[in-house]
């Protein structure tokens, strides 16, 4: 049954929080009612609730896009099923999206920001069912862990496409011990790359990070460019692999320094995949990506129609997502977004419905 209202931890204005009931919004032509199991608690939130950085529906609204659930009502042939929500959820109609760019779509929709009021830290959401990704077979991963395939997961998946990651590649995570370098060190390893190389300065969850994918660490800090790349020429020639060519970097942290050092690793028909978002700017002689026949490429989200394989890396193995996630009641948001702020956390917190 359709409840009336939908019970939500709301956002009346940034910085702080209420819990309050909204309407349930009137279901449309392919509308879905989900009752949410988890929804992720990403550093996108934490941006919108500390750092006054501007949502498109502006508040009130509910934040939260990292959503799975079941299905409860709307189109009758999904009903009863078990979905992930995309995080980014295109038109399916525009130029863009007719190129396979979808995940760029400017009409684009996000749970917790562009949906109206209505985001992931509730619970129930209604979503356009073409767009789910349905969930079987799942076994002993709880519905809820898979919440974070819905950008965590799928952000790292859509960066790799973006490089054209293939077996063998050798590849570069800096932010590799983040929440969602993590998975993108796993998201190379599961694509097969040869060797990946996981760059962070949180040295406990760095080393941690040699049993899910990376092959060898470096922790910069206190150590110049250079210093780095000598360790990497170690690491290269104790595996008999080149140092200076074909390397695909993807820079995670969107801090200056990461940056820099991102730019820094760029060499000989290299690619650098910008997945990280941060405000500071930083200076390149472009002429280098001509001397070097290198690219450096954005990318953003995920489209849809890549989730199911994403999906199916989490469920077969190749991505582990328990040891990097937590579930927590939906009633400690205030508690765990205080402690995400302040770098507290050593997990990615899903919140679980508790009204």
């Amino acid at each position: 049954m359709i409840p009336e209202f939908i019970d939500t931890w709301q956002m009346p204005e940034p910085g702080k929080l209420v819990k309050t009931r909204v309407p349930m919004p009137a279901l449309g032509p392919g509308d879905v009612v989900v009752k949410i199991a988890g929804c992720g608690v990403c550093h996108t939130d934490l941006s919108y609730f500390y750092m006054g950085v501007p949502t498109v529906q502006k508040p009130p609204l509910s934040l939260g896009h990292e959503i799975s659930g079941t299905v409860i009502g709307g189109e009758a042939s999904w009903i009863g099923k078990e979905v992930i929500v995309p995080a980014v959820i295109p038109c399916g109609e525009c130029e863009l999206c007719r190129e396979g760019r979808g995940n760029r779509c400017l009409a684009q929709k996000m749970p917790g920001n562009s949906m109206g009021i209505y985001g992931g830290f509730s619970s129930h959401i209604v979503c356009q069912a073409r767009f789910l990704c349905p969930v079987e077979n799942r076994g002993d991963v709880p519905l809820e862990h898979l919440s974070v395939v819905a950008d965590a997961v799928t952000t790292p998946y859509q960066a790799a496409v973006r490089a054209d990651l293939k077996a063998g590649d050798r590849v570069i995570v800096i932010g590799a011990a983040g929440g969602v370098g993590s998975f993108m060190v796993q998201t190379a390893k599961g694509m097969g790359a040869a060797a990946v190389i996981g760059i962070d300065i949180n040295e406990e969850k760095l080393k941690f990070m040699e049993g899910y994918g990376a092959d060898f660490t470096i922790n910069p800090k206190g150590k110049s460019a250079k210093e780095v790349k000598e360790l990497i020429k170690g690491f290269c020639k104790e595996k008999g692999i080149s140092a200076n060519t074909n390397w695909k970097i993807f820079e995670v942290t969107g801090s200056k320094p990461g940056q820099e050092l991102a730019l820094a690793l760029l060499s000989f028909t290299g690619k650098l995949v910008v997945v990280g978002y941060g405000t500071d700017e930083t200076t390149y002689m472009l002429s280098k990506l001509m001397a070097f026949d290198a690219e450096l490429i954005g990318t953003w989200g995920c489209t849809p129609d890549k989730y199911p394989a994403v999906r199916d890396m989490c469920l077969d193995g190749r991505i582990q997502l328990g040891p990097f996630v937590e579930t927590r009641p939906m009633s400690q948001i205030e508690q765990v977004f205080d402690e995400a702020h302040h770098g507290k956390l050593k997990r990615r917190v899903i919140l679980t419905p508790d009204f």
